[in-house]
């Protein structure tokens, strides 16, 4: 639904454009949506839920709080993003609902494909908050919390060999400075 919501607001903010050239910048934007959003869709949120769900169905205990951690942050982003889509503020674009209702008087047509784009984000929306409850229950049932995930993180962070040798060098070159400075 969301590659589909994101192709059919490009084709929304096209039909825009044709009828109303100023909204050359809706167009363009719509674009760059399209082209971002979907597979980061895929990176950001899709990739960590997959983590997790993995880890649960396969007992495996580390990192299940962290990659938890990581799909609540960016798909809270996601749905702010959506409702910022639905609602639909002129020259963002998007062809929510302030964009189609400010269209009605120019042309009906491009103002009924934009009013199904909007109810599309605003489905996206509810689809979204729903999802995110039903992985909040999951969550709340494989026993992961966020101390949990803190802990997670910096145990990774401080494993990691490239951040071990990047923190080695940052301290031996501040050492060398400190000594060529007195």
């Amino acid at each position: 639904v969301h590659s589909i919501t994101l192709l059919l607001n490009l084709l929304a903010c096209l039909a825009w454009f044709t009828v109303q050239s100023e909204r050359g910048v809706d167009f363009g934007l719509s674009i760059l949506w399209f082209i971002l959003f979907t597979p980061c869709a895929f990176l950001c949120w899709y990739r960590p839920i997959y983590k997790a769900f993995r880890q649960v169905l396969f007992s495996s205990v580390l990192g299940i709080s962290f990659s938890f951690f990581v799909f609540f942050f960016i798909f809270l982003c996601q749905i702010v993003i959506y409702i910022i889509q639905a609602v639909g503020i002129p020259g963002w674009g998007d062809s929510g609902w302030i964009a189609a209702l400010s269209e009605l008087h120019w042309n009906l047509a491009v103002a009924v494909i934009m009013m199904v784009v909007a109810g599309f984000f605003t489905l996206c929306a509810v689809l979204s908050l729903f999802l995110l409850k039903q992985v909040h229950s999951l969550y709340r049932r494989t026993g992961a919390s966020f101390q949990r995930a803190q802990e997670e993180f910096s145990q990774g962070i401080l494993t990691n060999r490239g951040f071990q040798n990047a923190a080695a060098g940052a301290a031996s070159s501040a050492a060398q400075s400190a000594f060529r400075g007195n």
